[in-house]
């Protein structure tokens, strides 16, 4: 989405609507829209460094942004976010039954993605939507969401605000991309290796059963 929106355009848009456009970016983006809330947020705190708005406003706006965003597609997903995710499935030829087997395993790790998820690119957006197919208890994701909330805006604000006096927001936004490209793929590894493994043994057990399945047939 930032490719589609140039730094210069967001930077623009933080500095004529300053703290609303790191609110509303941020929440935006949390509710699972392809809003590039992190480069606005980050666009905040490195005006904030420079004297053009105040950090603790900022940073405030942030976690605000952030923890209502993620409420919102928390309820966005439990409502009616599943009934969707089979029907996009449909589209792309996967099956109900592997998006219960991925279903499950977000549910087991469910707290993880959410606090960690908003420092990871995509699952920042999908996060808190996927908590509510999940049918995480809310309460829970209450409380991962808001740390994970608290955590995020911290790092990114902060690291704006002080490295921006010394660091241009462009190199900010790149050194922020890759990170969270980075831990997108590490993330990706550890979701499709062992669907992958599992879907190998189950067919290496195939293999295995057929020829005694063949010998029973004969011996009848």
């Amino acid at each position: 989405m930032s490719e589609l929106i140039s730094l210069e355009r967001i930077e623009e848009i933080a500095q004529q609507y300053g703290y609303w456009a790191v609110f509303l970016g941020i929440l935006l983006e949390n509710v699972g829209l392809p809003i590039p809330g992190e480069t606005v947020t980050l666009a905040g705190g490195f005006l904030a460094g420079s004297d053009q708005l105040n950090y603790w406003i900022v940073l405030g706006d942030a976690i605000l942004g952030a923890t209502l965003g993620g409420n919102l597609g928390y309820w966005a997903g439990r409502s009616g976010g599943w009934p969707m995710l089979v029907g996009i499935g449909r589209i792309f030829r996967v099956q109900e039954s592997q998006l219960l087997s991925l279903k499950n395993q977000f549910s087991q790790n469910a707290a993880k993605a959410v606090f960690l998820g908003r420092f990871v690119a995509l699952l920042r957006v999908f996060a808190s939507p996927l908590a509510g197919i999940a049918e995480m208890p809310y309460s829970k994701f209450m409380l991962y969401n808001t740390l994970g909330a608290i955590a995020w805006a911290s790092v990114m604000v902060t690291l704006s605000y002080f490295a921006g006096q010394i660091v241009p927001l462009e190199k900010l936004v790149e050194w922020a991309s890759r990170f969270a490209l980075l831990t997108l793929l590490i993330v990706a590894a550890w979701i499709v290796v062992p669907i992958w493994l599992e879907s190998r043994k189950a067919k290496e057990v195939a293999v295995e059963n057929q020829p005694v399945k063949d010998q029973v047939v004969e011996g009848q």
